[in-house]
């Protein structure tokens, strides 16, 4: 046997042994692999990484919570050319092979062997990255490769080439947190994918392979390149025309990002809606692709952030000019261009701009904003009639405030109306600028439905950008005398009414340690024997002292709780008359709402609706309401009420139609002529009445009947005359200050709506001199309530059964009809008590001081 045919038998040999060990092996990998292989199935029901969305309770977008950005899209919905656009640039033979393409294999193979390079492009199909982006890691081994191959070779037998090409379309990250087409086209464009250009397309198809360094944001050249690359590609395989490729690759590079516009801004509220959310189903609430619909309403929230921003500047301005937020040693050399770099992670409040001061001169300052802009502000554009360049210098981090001036309306053309203007486009409101500084006091607002407790709106303070802080639900602050309502209240369900006399006069009260206590008017003034519809009216001290006192300190903390406070948080002592209470502007306005709902205790809620990502309902919020017809005095079904009608330890009154004797109101007799009045509420049938989830009763209804009355009067003639400017009989409310005048309130009702508001400082500072709830937190409930009683009926606060109209004299004893005297609806179980008095007689012959035991 010749030497060559012995070479060519071992030759042979070497080639079937080797052949039998790579079987070996890649039967031993495949044995291997192959049970650790996902099952291909879970990818029928994935479900993708979606934001959560908040929307107002017009459908409107509040806001968008979620690290990703996507939309997930059918694969029917995808224009066929911009499918087309992926598959020339990353799979050519997609519809054709099954998994993997034996080509671009063979191609990678030969890059191997003839270069050095360790990683080479080309082998993957569609398929097989969908296969990586589901199911395995981005590690670079042939081991991974080969489950790769196995895994996409096994989803082309279960899957079809739509679904395949869908997953890979939704998954595939474009850079910038967008993953999916759907989200990079509104992304990189503002445009939903039917909308997109051919090159746009074509850009879109090129990001997937390097989407942070060479998406058309951070290199637009490089992104260029890619783009042509792809628009020629289609060319050849006749996606396109050569003369559409040519006109597309013509068109300049003009991505920029849009972010999905908020249409209605409620921050706080926002954010309150993620915490629940996180609280009711984890932390995948936020990619689940949940839509949240809350209670908010547009119109009520834009009046309200712009009512605080609006009173908080003229509190602010009161107070004058407090100095720059921060200097900056900026350098001799340090131009418009790098001061503003100086700005960064400072940002803007409401309409106010940081910006940096670079040069005075005169009266005027020279500044640049955050964007670079440079502005000039004349000595007009000062603050409070001071120049800009008597107040600042180069260096200084100030506000300007951006202000929009509405163009003129144009006028109508002869023989056109009001109604039909003259065709002519609108002009741009006009930009001008002037310097400004962020409030040092902070607010909030909460209002509210009292019938079932829906939040219509709410702010947590100047500017959520400033501080995330929520002080309408997390600041627990002192509410003074807008407390004083719940004391009362509580001395009306101790057998006190509004025309009982109280002696307005010092008193001293001592604790057991020996200290003493002597409880002042804010004037200093003493009134004497005063009827307690003019205590509230005038908002006396020592006439809540008094009252509390009378009925004692624990089953006063007992009924207050009743309209949903802590007991806990309310003093154990007499100052609790006084509102030494700390609590949340949310929970005074859930107390004021028992009030104007007839005595119901709502609980306060914000998420209406919850919808999963296919639109099926989640969560349907059903409130406790507050419904009269439902439940009688004591709080129970009508059918079932107790025979003693005592609930909790407290006699809540008769229950309807229990006292023979006591009137019943006639609405023809005692009703004012009122402009839109109320519609008279429907009378409901017992099986509406069934279907009704009944908030629980707090407190009688004929005492949120007086507190009402009493409320109403403080706006007509006592310290909140200002509400006045309303027009409105139905509304009321109370003032609260504290001491050293640290906090402001202002909390009452009108219409369908309780709205408390609060005004302070976050360090416990004062507000200023004479800075009083009347003054300081008044002025922003009278510009939210302007705009939300606007075209709401007017409502009644007719007594309920169970009441008598009564005369009554200035000593406070019953008169005869018709003999002059106060006029006073009372409970009928208090005219007993009402028979017999204390003549104090005049102011003079009044103690002077009064010492009694805290204990």
């Amino acid at each position: 046997m010749s030497r060559l045919r012995r070479w060519l038998r071992w030759a042979l040999y070497a080639f079937i042994g080797a052949a039998l060990l790579g079987a070996i092996a890649l039967g031993t990998l495949y044995y291997l692999i192959v049970p650790k292989l996902p099952d291909v199935e879970t990818l029928r029901t994935i479900e993708l990484q979606e934001p959560m969305y908040v929307y107002a309770r017009d459908g409107r977008l509040m806001a968008m919570f979620g690290e990703t950005r996507r939309y997930p899209v059918a694969i029917e919905d995808v224009p066929d050319r911009l499918k087309n656009a992926f598959i020339a640039i990353e799979d050519s033979r997609f519809y054709t092979h099954h998994g993997i393409d034996y080509k671009g294999i063979a191609r990678a193979v030969w890059l191997l062997a003839t270069t050095d390079d360790k990683r080479v492009p080309g082998g993957s199909t569609i398929t097989q990255q969908v296969a990586r982006q589901y199911f395995l890691s981005s590690e670079y081994s042939y081991k991974r490769k080969l489950g790769e191959m196995l895994l996409a070779m096994r989803m082309e037998r279960e899957l079809s080439k739509d679904e395949i090409f869908e997953l890979y379309l939704n998954k595939s990250f474009f850079g910038n947190r967008a993953y999916g087409v759907g989200a990079a086209a509104e992304f990189y464009y503002g445009k939903k994918m039917n909308e997109l250009s051919l090159d746009e397309m074509a850009s879109l198809a090129g990001i997937p392979k390097f989407p942070s360094s060479g998406n058309p944001l951070s290199n637009p050249d490089r992104a260029k390149i890619r783009r042509d690359y792809i628009l020629d590609r289609m060319a050849e395989q006749n996606f396109v025309t050569r003369a559409e490729a040519d006109a597309a690759k013509a068109v300049a590079m003009h991505a920029s990002p849009h972010e999905r516009p908020v249409e209605v801004y409620a921050p706080y509220v926002a954010e309150m809606v993620r915490q629940e959310m996180v609280a009711r189903y984890g932390a995948e609430a936020l990619t689940k692709g949940y839509h949240v619909t809350t209670t908010i309403d547009p119109e009520l929230q834009t009046a309200a952030d712009k009512a605080i921003r609006d009173g908080l500047s003229v509190y602010d301005r009161r107070h004058g000019w407090h100095g720059v937020e921060q200097h900056f040693e900026l350098a001799p050399s340090e131009d418009a261009t790098a001061a503003k770099v100086r700005l960064r992670g400072i940002p803007a409040q409401a309409n106010l701009l940081p910006a940096v001061v670079l040069s005075t001169a005169g009266g005027q300052a020279s500044v640049v904003l955050g964007d670079g802009t440079e502005l000039a502000l004349s000595e007009k554009q000062g603050f409070l009639g001071r120049s800009p360049g008597s107040l600042l210098k180069r260096g200084d981090l100030v506000r300007v405030a951006r202000i929009e001036t509405a163009a003129p309306t144009p006028a109508a053309k002869p023989g056109e109306t009001a109604a039909q203007p003259a065709a002519a486009p609108t002009a741009p409101p006009t930009i001008s600028y002037r310097l400004d500084q962020l409030p040092q006091a902070q607010a909030a607002l909460v209002s509210l439905e009292p019938g079932n407790g829906a939040l219509r709106a709410l702010s947590g303070g100047y500017s959520f950008a400033g501080a995330k802080f929520n002080r309408a639900t997390q600041a627990r602050r002192q509410p003074g005398s807008s407390f004083k309502p719940f004391v009362y209240a509580a001395s009306f369900e101790r057998g006190y009414n509004p025309a009982s006399i109280v002696l307005d006069a010092p008193v001293v009260f001592k604790d057991r340690r020996g200290h003493l206590w002597r409880p002042q008017n804010d004037g200093g003034n003493f009134a004497g024997p005063m009827r307690v519809r003019e205590a509230m009216v005038q908002s006396r001290n020592l006439v809540s002292v008094r009252l509390l006192d009378a009925i004692g300190v624990d089953f006063a903390r007992k009924y207050i709780s009743h309209f949903g406070f802590d007991i806990e948080q309310l003093p154990p002592n007499l100052s609790m008359s006084l509102g030494t209470a700390s609590l949340t502007p949310l929970s005074v306005a859930r107390g004021y709402a028992t009030f104007a709902n007839g005595g119901f205790r709502i609980d306060p809620w914000f998420i209406d609706e919850v919808k999963d990502r296919a639109g099926a309902v989640v969560f349907k919020e059903k409130p406790a309401t507050a419904c009269p017809q439902c439940v009688g005095r004591g709080g129970t079904a009508s059918a079932a009420l107790p025979a003693n009608n005592v609930v909790d330890g407290f006699d809540l009154g008769p229950a309807p139609g229990a006292v023979a004797d006591a009137k019943k109101p006639d609405p023809k007799k005692d009703k004012k002529d009122k402009a839109k009045p109320e519609e008279p509420a429907k009378k409901l049938t017992p099986e509406e009445i069934a279907q009704i989830k009944v908030a629980p009763r707090a407190i009688d209804d004929r005492i949120a009947y007086q507190i009402v009355s009493m409320l109403r009067d403080v706006v007509k003639r006592g310290t909140g005359t200002a509400a006045k400017v309303l027009g409105r009989d139905d509304v009321g409310g109370k003032t609260g200050s504290t001491n050293d005048h640290r906090d402001a309130w202002f909390s009452g009702f009108g219409g369908p709506y309780v709205t408390t508001v609060w005004v302070g400082r976050d360090n416990y500072k004062s507000l200023g001199y004479r800075e009083y709830g009347g003054k300081a937190a008044l002025p922003i409930w009278i510009d939210y309530m302007r705009v939300a009683l606007k075209d709401q009926p007017i409502r009644d606060n007719e007594p309920p059964e169970g009441m008598v109209k009564v005369s009554v004299g200035a000593s406070g004893a019953l008169i005869p009809d018709g003999a002059g005297g106060i006029v006073e609806w009372v409970k009928a179980e208090d005219l007993e008590r009402m028979q017999t008095y204390t003549d104090y007689g005049s102011e003079d012959q009044a103690p002077s001081e009064e010492s009694f035991d805290i204990f």
